[in-house]
């Protein structure tokens, strides 16, 4: 009879243990989430800060193509005005295909090419760029981790009574977006 009861005593303690062990990984894995969303939001700002020199260096030698910088300036905006994953890789992706066109204007400039202040700009866009795609690559894998525990028995029933939901993938919308911005450092 006491076997029985320490067996009916060890699953009163041991499931409710267990359950505040499933509960605390969720919460370390949605935090994780939101500091990798945070380091893609200081990325696209860090990258927002620098497109006006860009633009203004750029249209220094380059007055007549008001179009593809107002393209650039109109795809900052939407960026840093973007809320949510969704909305972020859109803008993103406007983001991009507007800083493809400005380096392709670019690329008809020689002087501009050739322009110190433009060649830093290019460095210090490439170096965000890779940060940004770090940062998309730390986030995608934090979704996935906390996708999975808030599927997988037993962390599910944990996660659906707690109101844990599934994240959003941080993608890009077209194959050409999935590349950073091709810079030529080659005057």
């Amino acid at each position: 009879m006491s076997t029985i009861l320490y067996i009916i005593l060890a699953l009163i303690v041991l499931i409710p243990l267990y359950g505040i062990i499933l509960y605390n990984r969720l919460v370390r894995s949605r935090n994780m989430v939101e500091e990798g969303w945070s380091g893609i939001d200081v990325q696209i700002k860090r990258r927002a800060d620098l497109i006006p020199n860009l633009v203004e260096t750029v249209q220094g030698y380059a007055d007549h193509e008001k179009g593809v910088l107002e393209e650039v300036t109109q795809a900052r905006a939407a960026a840093t005005t973007a809320s949510g994953v969704e909305d972020t890789g859109k803008a993103e992706n406007m983001v991009t295909s507007a800083l493809r066109h400005l380096f392709a204007v670019a690329e008809a400039y020689p002087d501009l090419k050739a322009d110190d202040n433009f060649r830093e700009l290019q460095t210090q866009l490439a170096e965000i760029e890779d940060d940004l795609q770090k940062s998309r690559r730390y986030y995608n894998g934090s979704v996935r981790d906390l996708n999975t525990k808030v599927e997988l028995f037993p962390s599910n029933i944990v996660a659906s009574q707690f109101g844990f939901q599934q994240a959003v993938y941080f993608e890009l919308d077209d194959g050409d977006s999935r590349e950073a911005p091709k810079i030529d450092f080659d005057g």
